[in-house]
């Protein structure tokens, strides 16, 4: 552009910023929340136990009453049939998974991943996917891990930097977010969970957290990304007490109310349970039959993603329409085109990203914070949005697609 073209440019996208600051809007896309709309097709959970004839599972445990540490069998068979690993792998909790997460870190500080406790170490540092979920950073940072930056491919982690990373004994971990990995939407591929299975990590307690909260989360049914099962290839390099799998219910049900499960080896699983004998009776396994008693199967669950799928994909289209019709072709800004998931990532011309979040702010939408998606909350490049079009009616999400898009324009302009 010329300088008058691009004064013109800008002079444009500010008159109709301020169109949309007189709108008033309160728009809030700053999580990755199911709409009520999604909520509604699970209300059928809120009436599926009547009686203490209802609380048998299949093998006699009446779950109104304490024990079976593990979870019931019947929501353990389930998830391993969704999962693709042993009942005997798989451990049924409450209803975050974030918070098995944190306690199986916190078992590591304490007491080691079958070595000295991390806690009695000088420094323990875990790889960090970039841009990724800040909840993981968050945790990381909590218990005094340090965390070393990993960009993100097209394919997943970079493995070249990873199998250099993991020679330094300290080096005791990475999150991963194998399957439509948040923001970005990227499916690790063949090659990348090949590589994975086969790193030969310096530190013997070395611990993947394999956060697979999207393993289900398709949009379109004619194309989806798959997934590797982690387990079986690392059983053919004998690596399988490397990965800690982590999956839940919560955009499948309820997010509040849901059931979150751990998948791992039977060594760690051992030791997990062991640790949980402390920590608690028995979770919610009334919560867990009554999922089970809805889906009843692999099915099912499926059968639930298509609707939720059926209501999320005119949303991502939505945003992904937008953006191209209003940022396609300037060389300003470049976005992800997930196929799953929850959020698109979007990245704009490098130190214009704090700006785009304040205009937006100051409009009345509420988008992640910026920085949010790199450790310390600092992303380098000042570059990256993380956009999560899944719980604003879809005629605010619409506008709020504009409204972000005209606000990178102006971001850029400068």
């Amino acid at each position: 552009m010329t300088p008058e073209e691009k004064a013109e440019f800008r002079a444009e996208a500010l008159r109709r910023y301020y169109e949309f600051c007189e709108r008033k809007l309160h728009v809030d896309m700053s999580r990755g929340k199911p709409s009520k709309e999604q909520l509604d097709i699970s209300d059928r959970m809120l009436t599926e136990l009547q009686d203490g004839a209802d609380c048998i599972s299949n093998d006699g445990f009446d779950c109104r009453s304490y024990g079976n540490p593990a979870g019931v069998r019947d929501c353990r068979e389930l998830f391993a049939n969704l999962l693709h690993v042993d009942v005997g792998n798989i451990i049924a909790c409450g209803n975050s998974s974030l918070s098995l997460i944190y306690d199986f870190l916190s078992q590591c500080m304490t007491h080691g991943a079958g070595s000295t406790p991390w806690s009695k170490l000088d420094e323990v540092k875990f790889i960090a996917i970039v841009p990724g979920y800040d909840r993981h950073f968050a945790m990381a940072q909590h218990f005094g891990i340090k965390m070393i930056n990993s960009k993100m491919t097209p394919t997943g982690p970079n493995m070249d930097e990873i199998e250099e990373l993991i020679k330094d004994p300290s080096v005791k971990g990475m999150f991963c977010v194998p399957k439509y990995s948040n923001p970005d939407g990227v499916t690790y591929d063949a090659e990348t969970c090949e590589r994975l299975a086969a790193m030969k990590p310096a530190a013997e307690d070395f611990r993947v957290i394999w956060d697979n909260a999207y393993c289900v989360h398709d949009l379109y049914e004619d194309r989806h990304d798959h997934l590797r099962n982690i387990f079986k290839l690392a059983r053919k390099y004998g690596t399988q007490d490397h990965f800690i799998e982590f999956s839940s219910t919560s955009k499948i049900t309820f997010p509040g109310s849901g059931v979150s499960v751990i998948a791992a080896s039977e060594r760690n699983v051992e030791m997990i349970l062991n640790r949980m004998h402390y920590q608690t009776i028995s979770y919610d396994k009334l919560n867990q039959l009554r999922h089970v008693k809805v889906f009843g199967n692999v099915a099912g669950i499926k059968l639930q993603m298509k609707r939720h799928a059926a209501i999320l994909r005119p949303k991502f289209e939505a945003v992904e329409q937008i953006f191209e019709e209003e940022l396609g072709g300037l060389g300003i800004a470049h976005w992800s085109k997930p196929v799953g998931g929850y959020f698109i990532s979007l990245e704009v011309t490098g130190g214009s990203a704090t700006t785009v979040g304040t205009l937006c702010q100051d409009a009345g939408l509420t988008l992640t914070k910026v920085g949010a998606t790199y450790p310390y909350g600092y992303d380098p490049d000042d570059s990256n949005i993380r956009v999560a079009p899944t719980y604003p009616p879809l005629d605010e999400l619409k506008i709020s697609a504009e409204l972000l898009a005209v606000a990178v324009k102006i971001a850029c302009s400068e």
